[in-house]
């Protein structure tokens, strides 16, 4: 079973955040040992430093490879701009291409069948330009997932979904990749 952190958890937030946040909380903690500690003890203090090292570590790793926002624009902008035929096939070649087996499905709530790691979602993305998304593509979704046997599955869209359609996702486990999200797979 995977762990997954909780968005809302320090360390999560320090992960958003910009790397230097979490370098300023090791100083501070830092400087607090050194001035509130005695000087056995003052190494100790600066060791419970440790974690937020790490994930500034992280955080500066994934900000420095982050794509650069105006590439972002760039490839959401061209997802606008295609037809249906050609998201998928850009969508395919760059999915196969970051490690996942791509097979197409027909006739479904779900367009692509990806496979990586033992693992398989569902990608439902036909709609990706529509500027609502309700819930019903997403009942649809997660009713093909359980008849095909699916370990996740996924709902992209370029626009965000609805409010309600957001909490069924949330409650049903589909994963919703939006804007942002989405531009890695089409670069």
């Amino acid at each position: 079973m995977k762990f997954r952190m909780s968005d809302k958890s320090l360390f999560a937030i320090l992960l958003r955040s910009p790397w230097w946040v979490s370098l300023l909380i090791v100083l501070v903690f830092s400087l607090a040992a050194r001035a509130l500690l005695p000087p056995d003890y003052v190494a100790v203090g600066v060791l419970g430093t440790f974690p937020f090292m790490v994930i500034a570590a992280m955080a500066a790793w994934r900000q420095f490879h982050a794509p650069k926002p105006a590439l972002i624009a760039q490839a959401l902008d061209r997802a606008a701009a295609m037809s249906w035929r050609e998201f998928a096939s850009t969508l395919e070649q760059n999915l196969s291409r970051l490690g996942y087996s791509v097979t197409r499905l027909d006739g479904t709530a779900a367009d692509f069948r990806l496979e990586r790691g033992g693992q398989t979602s569902l990608l439902s993305c036909r709609r990706w330009k529509a500027a609502n998304h309700g819930l019903d593509a997403l009942r649809a979704l997660q009713a093909s997932c359980q008849s095909l046997g699916a370990d996740q599955a996924i709902y992209a869209s370029l626009q965000p979904v609805s409010g309600t359609a957001r909490q069924f996702a949330q409650e049903s486990g589909i994963r919703l990749i939006q804007g942002k999200e989405l531009a890695p797979w089409l670069m």
